[in-house]
C-alpha cells in the first residue's frame, strides 16, 4: 500500500499504457490518502514490431492489439471515465495509421486514448520511479528503456531536472539489427554503436547535471537484473558493467533470437532482449556509469499518480501554462483581465450547456494563453500561437489535449475556424466550440485594454443563443458585439446584443 497526496472517499481508478513493445494495466483503490493495488497485468502486444517502412501498424499488430484490449476493458468496466487515463507511446505517435487504431482501440474500450509526448512520457515514468523509491536527498538518473524509445531523466525527488526521449527501443532496433534471428559480434556492435550515437546528444548535458542514485525501470533493465542474479552475476538488483559484458558474451554465444533460454528471462521477451541490452550497455559507455540498479515503479505508477493530481491545484498543466505565460512575455494585466471576464461568462453558460470545471481549466489557460503568437508577429497571432501550442513539449499535457487547446486559441479572433471545429474528437467537439465561444466574448469585452477587467454585462444562454447586456453608453463595446454576432453565425450561434440604459425614466 502506497501513500498518495490527501484523504477522501474511496475510489477505483485506473492507468493504461500502450506501449511500442507491452501494454500495461493498472487498477487501484484510492483512499484516505493511500492506494492499494487492485489489479496489474501487462501483455507483449509489441505493436511496434508490426509496422512497415511507411510508418504503417500492420492488421497482424493491430488485432493482437485489440484483444488485449478487449480484456482489459473488462477490468475498466464499471470505474468512472473521469478515474480513467489510457495513453499512448512511440509507436503511436509515429505510425501513418494511427488515428485508425485509435478509433478502433476507443470502441473497446470506451474511453479516449491520449497520445502523450517522448518528454511527457519521460515526466510520468519519472513520477512513477520516484514514488517506487525511498524519499532521499540527491539527484537520481532514470532510464527506461521501451519498444520504440528510449527515455532518460536527471530528476530531484519528484521534480525532474532533464527530460529526453531518444528514438531507440529494444523492438525497432531488433527489427533494425537483428531482423535475421541471429545475434552475432557484427550485429550486436552495430547496435551499440547506433544507440551511442543517439546518446551523444545529450550525454554532455547529463554529465554536467550529475546524479548520485543511477536507476533503471522497466522490461530490459528489469530483465537483467533478473538474468544476472539468477547466474549469480549481480545481487539485490544492482546491475554492473561487469556483469553486462558477461551477458553480451552469453548472447552471441547462443546466437540466435528464437529459443534464447537464460535463467531469468521469459520467453516472451527473449526475442527483442539482445536489442536492448546493446541500449543498455551504450547507456553505461556514455553516461560512464560502473552500476545501476532496477527500481518498479515506471509509466503506468506515474500515469497513476498524475491522475490522482490532474484537476487539482498540483495539475502540472497549471505549472507548464505559468511558465509559457513568461516564457512568451505575454501581458500579465490583460491576460488576469481576460480571464476573470471569461469566468463570469463560464458562470453564465456552465448550467445550460453542461460545462464541468475541467472546462473552466481550460477557459482559464486559452485566456492565460491566447496572445502568446504576439511574439512572433501581430498578424495572425492567433494562428502563431495555435501552431507553438500545438507542436511544443508542455508538461502535463497529451497530444490530444494541446490540440484542443490549440483549437481554443485559434478561435480566439476574426472568422471562426470552422475546418478546424469540424476536426474536434467528436466526444468534445460541441463542449470545446461552445468554451471557444466564451473566450471570444471575453476577449472581445477587454479589446480596449483598461486598467480592471470588464465586469458590467450578464449573458444568458438559451441553447445556442446567448443574449449579451452591455450599458448604453460603452459605444465601443456594443459595437464590437455586432460585429462578433456576425462572425458567431459561422459557429451556428445567435449572439443578441441587448442594451441596458444606466438612467432608466421615472
Amino acid at each position: 500500500m502506497t501513500q498518495a497526496r490527501d484523504g477522501s472517499a474511496p475510489r477505483q481508478l485506473a492507468a493504461i499504457d500502450l506501449g511500442s513493445n507491452s501494454f500495461h494495466l493498472l487498477i487501484v483503490e484510492y483512499s484516505e490518502g493511500y492506494f492499494k493495488t487492485l489489479e496489474k497485468r501487462g501483455e507483449k502486444v509489441q505493436l511496434a514490431d508490426g509496422m512497415d517502412h511507411h510508418g504503417q501498424l500492420s492488421e497482424e499488430a493491430m488485432e493482437r492489439a485489440m484483444a488485449c484490449l478487449a480484456m482489459f476493458a473488462r477490468f475498466i468496466d464499471g470505474i468512472a471515465p473521469e478515474d480513467i487515463r489510457i495513453v499512448g507511446t512511440n509507436a503511436l505517435r509515429i505510425a501513418s495509421n494511427s488515428g485508425e487504431f485509435l478509433s478502433r482501440a476507443q470502441q473497446f474500450l470506451q474511453h479516449d486514448i491520449e497520445i502523450i509526448s517522448g518528454r511527457e512520457e519521460a515526466r510520468l515514468i519519472y513520477l512513477g520511479a520516484a514514488h517506487a523509491l525511498a524519499d532521499v536527498h540527491g539527484r537520481r538518473l532514470v532510464a527506461d528503456i521501451g519498444g520504440g524509445s528510449t527515455e532518460m531523466i536527471i530528476g530531484e525527488r519528484f521534480t525532474p531536472l532533464a527530460l529526453e526521449s531518444l528514438e531507440m527501443g529494444c523492438v525497432v532496433y531488433t527489427d533494425r539489427f537483428f531482423a535475421d534471428g541471429r545475434v552475432t559480434e557484427k550485429n550486436f556492435r552495430q547496435a551499440e554503436r547506433e544507440a551511442r550515437s543517439e546518446l551523444a546528444s545529450i550525454a554532455r548535458n547529463y554529465r554536467r547535471l550529475g546524479w548520485q542514485d543511477p536507476i533503471g525501470t522497466s522490461g530490459t533493465i528489469r530483465a537483467t537484473a533478473e538474468i544476472l542474479e539468477a547466474h549469480q552475476q549481480c545481487s539485490e538488483g544492482i546491475i554492473t558493467r561487469k556483469g553486462l559484458e558477461w551477458l553480451k558474451k552469453r548472447l552471441i554465444k547462443s546466437g540466435q533470437l528464437e529459443g534464447l533460454a537464460l535463467d531469468g528471462l521469459k520467453p516472451t521477451r527473449a526475442r527483442v532482449y539482445p536489442a536492448g541490452l546493446a541500449i543498455l550497455r551504450a547507456i553505461f559507455d556514455l553516461l560512464e556509469l560502473e552500476s545501476m540498479r532496477y527500481a518498479g515503479g515506471a509509466l503506468r505508477e506515474g500515469v497513476m499518480y498524475d491522475l490522482i493530481g490532474r484537476n487539482t491545484p498540483e495539475d502540472p498543466r497549471h505549472e507548464s501554462v505559468k511558465a509559457l505565460v513568461k516564457r512568451f512575455d505575454i501581458d500579465e494585466r490583460q491576460q488576469l483581465n481576460v480571464c476573470q471576464t471569461a469566468d463570469i461568462l463560464f458562470s453564465s453558460a456552465r448550467s445550460e450547456w453542461g460545462l464541468t470545471e475541467l472546462h473552466r481549466c481550460y477557459l482559464q489557460w486559452a485566456a492565460s494563453l491566447h496572445e502568446m503568437g504576439l511574439s512572433i508577429s501581430h498578424a495572425r497571432f492567433h494562428r502563431h500561437g495555435s501552431y507553438i501550442l500545438e507542436n511544443a513539449d508542455l508538461s502535463g499535457f497529451s497530444r490530444p489535449e494541446q490540440g484542443l487547446l490549440a483549437f481554443l486559441v485559434r478561435a480566439h479572433r476574426r472568422r471562426y475556424p470552422t475546418r478546424e471545429a469540424r476536426q474536434l474528437p467528436e466526444r468534445q467537439a460541441l463542449h470545446f466550440q461552445r468554451i471557444a465561444v466564451l473566450l471570444r466574448l471575453a476577449v472581445m469585452l477587454n479589446h480596449s485594454r483598461d486598467d480592471e477587467p470588464f465586469q458590467d454585462l450578464s449573458l444568458t444562454v438559451k441553447g445556442e443563443t446567448l443574449i449579451l447586456t452591455l450599458p448604453e453608453q460603452d459605444t465601443l463595446r456594443l459595437n464590437d458585439a455586432e460585429r462578433e454576432a456576425h462572425y458567431l453565425q459561422e459557429a451556428g450561434i445567435t449572439l443578441e446584443v441587448a442594451i441596458r440604459q444606466t438612467n432608466p425614466p421615472a
